[in-house]
């Protein structure tokens, strides 16, 4: 009998990719939105979806119900132990087998960032849920140079507040591949693992500035800012001043070479070399591209 994977975070980056990672894969995909007007093209595909919020534990259990194996990711916000733990409750109430948890990069008590030490918090509490478990802690995200196409479209410029910064960043397409070999496993394969995902070399943002250039034919420019400039650059689209004061965390953190590391984990999960930034600016080429290009 085919497994139920429940994705929490449906519409979100990873579990986006992971929904299309899944694809074709002998599961029932169901998918837990708070939104329900963001679902059609999830229904579209094929998912059961199921309205709730992990700020409201009384909200999850449907979606829970008859659940073997649940992708459990928890927005960013100062509730987010909250959040795992109302998803934990009702995975054992339900008697789901299978947690797959997606965590961060370097989350640790000593993290030198909030959002790390809360997540440490969560990854503890879920390796202790009584049910099988595997957490993924996956670094940078190739698909946050998403968020400068903007500028580099109009500009052929982008700014971040990362300085010098060198960063083994990883596609999420990536992390989504993985999420899915774990669960497309047996529930005891990957048991009591924790995974760190990471792409195939550290890079700084002047490299990948230049991978940015070629791909599009022109000139890209990577111009470090201070943290303030970035502040009020942020604060100025309406970003909660929580996330703000995140990014500047780890901001600092990957300035200060925290982030210049990379592992074999994908390799050895997926049997094939993690992308690298020139495939992640190859296939994202139209989005960064003027919008007066032909």
């Amino acid at each position: 009998m085919s497994r139920t994977v429940l994705i929490t975070g449906a519409t979100g980056t990873v579990s986006t990719a992971l929904v299309n990672a899944l694809e074709g894969a002998d599961v029932n995909l169901r998918a837990l939105v708070r939104d329900e007007s963001k679902a059609d093209g999830l229904r579209k595909r094929g998912v059961e979806v199921f309205v709730g919020d992990l700020d409201d534990a009384r909200s999850l259990p449907p979606a829970f119900e008859s659940v073997q194996d649940v992708w459990l990711l928890t927005p960013n916000s100062p509730r987010a132990p909250e959040n795992n733990m109302n998803a934990v409750w009702a995975a054992r109430q339900a008697g789901v087998e299978r947690i797959v948890r997606l965590s961060v990069v370097g989350a640790a008590h000593d993290a030198p960032n909030r959002s790390g030490r809360l997540h440490a918090l969560s990854d503890r509490e879920t390796e202790q849920c009584g049910m099988n478990w595997t957490i993924l802690r996956p670094h940078w995200f190739m698909q946050n140079l998403l968020n400068e196409a903007g500028d580099i479209s109009a500009t052929g410029t982008f700014s971040l507040n990362l300085a010098s910064a060198r960063i083994g960043m990883i596609d999420a397409r990536d992390i989504a591949e993985c999420a899915a070999r774990v669960l497309l496993d047996t529930p005891d394969h990957h048991h009591g693992r924790t995974y760190t995902l990471t792409g195939p070399r550290s890079l700084t943002f002047d490299e990948a500035a230049e991978h940015l250039g070629l791909a599009l034919g022109r000139p890209i420019t990577y111009l470090p800012v201070g943290d303030d400039a970035k502040r009020k650059t942020l604060l100025g689209y309406g970003v909660p001043t929580w996330i703000v004061d995140m990014l500047e965390e780890y901001a600092q953190a990957y300035a200060s070479g925290w982030g210049d590391f990379t592992t074999d984990t994908v390799a050895d999960l997926l049997g094939r070399p993690p992308r690298g930034i020139t495939d992640f600016v190859r296939d994202h080429a139209a989005v960064f591209a003027p919008a007066d290009a032909d």
